[in-house]
């Protein structure tokens, strides 16, 4: 349906438009003057996704990879500490699902029907613009090999470090 116009321009609502005949039989049957100025954008609705909520790593040594995560790298568990699975929270604490890396044992990952092979490329952590060159100097300082790389497209300046199980670690920050 097409709502009122605002400056002699044509809304319409996209409730309205189930398919893209829809929409010009809608701008078929607009007033005239309004055919010239519709603003419209017709498109598959949005997916509900909000965000990120985990990555999920099958690690050889549990503990180890805690102490990377927790103490490296700054993540809060969050999991209870008996649970064999620890789920670390990324960022401060906030209203909803937390932003999470979730470390399972090998040994639990066997009984699943997991590849062995490496499929994850890297999971990549954002850092504050402020905080970007003294969390480098810190890993660095660490003992870490810490390697350079160029978003293709966006604003992005990171480098990379790898977790004691080999994954890849993207530390990134907004230069935009």
């Amino acid at each position: 349906m097409l709502a009122a116009g605002v400056g002699g321009v044509a809304l319409i609502e996209r409730a309205s438009v189930a398919k893209p005949g829809d929409l010009l039989r809608m701008l078929a049957s607009a007033p005239p003057d309004h055919r010239k100025r519709v603003v419209c954008c017709y498109a598959t609705p949005m997916a509900a996704i909000r965000g990120m909520v985990e990555v999920v790593l099958v690690v050889e040594d549990i503990d180890r990879s805690v102490a990377f995560y927790q103490d490296t790298l700054g993540l809060d568990p969050i999991s209870p500490p008996e649970l064999p699975v620890k789920f670390l929270r990324i960022g401060a604490a906030r209203d909803g699902v937390p932003q999470q890396v979730v470390l399972i044992p090998r040994p639990m990952a066997a009984e699943q029907p997991l590849v062995r092979t490496r499929a994850l490329h890297h999971i990549g952590l954002e850092v504050a613009p402020q905080d970007y060159e003294h969390e480098r100097e810190r890993l660095t300082g660490l003992g870490f090999e810490i390697r350079g790389g160029e978003h293709p497209f966006m604003p992005v300046e990171a480098f990379y470090l790898d977790d004691p199980d080999g994954n890849e670690i993207e530390i990134a920050t907004w230069r935009g």
